[in-house]
């Protein structure tokens, strides 16, 4: 997780999570462990506070906004350790193809578009 001091509705910043790891790292292990069991992921987990992000233009143009969900730590952190336990087992069994380029380490739209080419 990026160490950083801004967070989400639980006004819990990651820094703070990164600072008690060594106390509450065997809590969150086993709320980890349990969500993957029962494949349900917490409630309490799910709240989003939504912001608008200005793209690229004239900031004065409501158009030129797109909404951003900014989540709990908390839920940022399953969702790294899920991403890494599941990236681990599809890639140590083989069960991706290697055409599949999208959330993979190492892997560009460029390599699509070079392998589609030639």
């Amino acid at each position: 997780m990026k160490t950083l001091n801004s967070y989400g509705c639980d006004e819990v910043p990651s820094k703070l999570l990164k600072l008690c790891s060594y106390y509450i790292s065997s809590p969150l292990n086993y709320i980890g462990n349990r969500t993957l069991y029962s494949g349900v992921f917490p409630d309490r987990l799910k709240y989003a506070t939504i912001r608008p992000l200005s793209k690229k233009g004239n900031k004065d143009d409501i158009n030129d906004y797109r909404p951003i969900s900014i989540l709990t730590s908390f839920s940022n952190f399953f969702e790294t350790a899920m991403q890494t336990r599941l990236l681990k087992h599809l890639n140590g069994n083989n069960i991706l193809v290697k055409e599949q380029y999208g959330f993979r380490t190492n892997s560009k739209p460029d390599n699509a578009i070079y392998n589609l080419t030639n």
